[in-house]
């Protein structure tokens, strides 16, 4: 396990090595990612765009299909944002080492996810100018905020997860900018100082981080449960076919975390690449994220045949009409892509070969990111289309404005994850320095 990682590195080399990467320029692939990410992020402006002038009916939501790719994505950006806690507060907790490497990565990934999710249901709104109806204000109208309806759990359970998840991150960033501000000149010095909120590194700062930094890690763990929970719970608190269910809730838990970390895996290597850092996030730390990524793997694929199970068990007629639908129906091929995505495929990481293959594991991560957005495609629109009454189905296909909106989210996410990459250190070298062997010292001279 990487716990027992061979170091070629010193306490010495690690300012050295990762902070280059800051202070100097990156690779040239990084500013191709980084042309990539901000042309997503042009199309999806402009489908926004679109939208704002012409109106919420150039994407595909059509009766009785109301919640359509919009939900789709901002179910899916929040289950990304699961990974990262996992591996930076409950990993923490348990001291394992091996996430030292790729926690920074984890952390930042989790922010930047929940800040895209965020967007979504302003989006879904249409005409966004009104969102300030959304507020509990006083009004003459008596128009007022619906606080028995689970979409508001939502809206109290992300802010806290964002605000703690942001916490937790700037916290740990903390002393890595202490030491950037003291290596660099002019202008980067005065903002770095401003960020590093004065540390010098003294034995009672460092008291007080390691107490809020444990504090922050506990409060955090409680949430990898709780926030995609409540988000399930939009759909299981319905009582519309194939979501009326108690599985839902470790059900979502564990496909976000599956999501998560095959995220991770498909950041941490090309940026691994962009800024030379081969020689702190190595070959084991990387296999350890698969081996997560396999656990949940086979815990979504058991809550899958579960899913099924249940739904013939009940003898509920609707129930089954709609499991039988999702795999056979006008939406087959979007089942079978999630089920060979998420249960199949990530079996190769039963293989140690494949495991420590970073080409072929980075593919299996992007089949697994594939097949979980299908997977909330599958359970929103799916049970939407067809509920109790024959007389209401519908179908519902994606327009060309959700597939620009789709990838305008990525191209937003990944732009804001690049400029971390180039202006922040993309290891945290204050824990790495914890693990990494001492300098040997000189015997004095007489």
């Amino acid at each position: 396990m990487s716990d027992t990682v061979q170091w070629d590195k010193t306490v010495s080399d690690v300012n050295e090595g990762i902070l280059k990467g800051v202070e100097g320029r990156p690779h040239p692939t990084y500013y191709i990612a980084l042309v990539f990410a901000l042309t997503l992020l042009a199309i999806g402006i402009t489908g926004w765009g679109l939208i704002i002038s012409f109106g919420i009916g150039l994407s595909g939501k059509s009766s009785p299909v109301y919640w359509g790719t919009f939900i789709t994505d901002f179910v899916f950006w929040v289950g990304i944002g699961h990974a990262g806690t996992l591996i930076s507060a409950i990993l923490f907790l348990f001291r394992a080492k091996w996430r030292n490497s790729i926690n920074r990565s984890a952390e930042a990934m989790t922010v930047f996810a929940v800040i895209t999710a965020g967007l979504f249901p302003l989006i879904h709104m249409g005409r966004v100018w009104n969102g300030f109806w959304t507020l509990p204000l006083p009004n003459t109208n008596n128009m007022w905020v619906n606080f028995r309806s689970p979409l508001l759990w939502d809206v109290f359970a992300i802010s806290t997860y964002l605000t703690v998840s942001l916490l937790f991150w700037y916290m740990g960033l903390v002393p890595d900018i202490a030491s950037l501000r003291d290596r660099v000149k002019g202008f980067k010095r005065f903002v770095y100082g401003i960020l590093s909120l004065g540390w010098t590194g003294n034995i009672r700062q460092w008291h007080h981080y390691e107490t809020g930094y444990g504090f922050l890690a506990a409060l955090s763990t409680p949430l990898v449960l709780s926030v995609h929970s409540i988000v399930s719970w939009d759909f299981a608190m319905a009582l519309q076919p194939g979501w009326h269910t108690t599985i839902f809730p470790p059900y979502f838990v564990a496909g976000a975390i599956l999501s998560g970390c095959a995220m991770v895996y498909n950041l941490v290597v090309p940026v691994r690449k962009m800024f030379r850092l081969e020689g702190f996030i190595k070959e084991e730390h990387l296999e350890a994220c698969l081996k997560l990524t396999l656990l949940t793997s086979t815990i979504v694929a058991y809550a899958y045949a579960i899913e099924f199970f249940v739904a013939w068990y009940s003898g509920n007629y609707y129930e089954w009409a709609i499991f039988k639908g999702r795999a056979t129906g006008p939406y087959s091929f979007y089942f079978w892509t999630m089920t060979f995505c998420n249960c199949v495929f990530p079996l190769l990481l039963w293989s140690r070969k494949i495991r420590y293959n970073i080409p072929v594991a980075m593919v299996i991560c992007f089949l697994i990111n594939i097949g979980m957005w299908f997977e909330r495609y599958n359970i929103v629109i799916s049970s939407l289309a067809e509920d109790f009454l024959p007389g209401s189905w519908g179908h519902y296909e994606p327009s060309i404005i959700d597939m620009c909106m789709t990838f305008g989210s990525f191209g937003w996410f990944f732009t804001w994850f690049l400029i971390f990459t180039k202006f922040f250190p993309f290891v945290s070298m204050s824990e790495l320095k914890l693990i990494m062997p001492k300098p040997l010292r000189r015997k004095p001279t007489h």
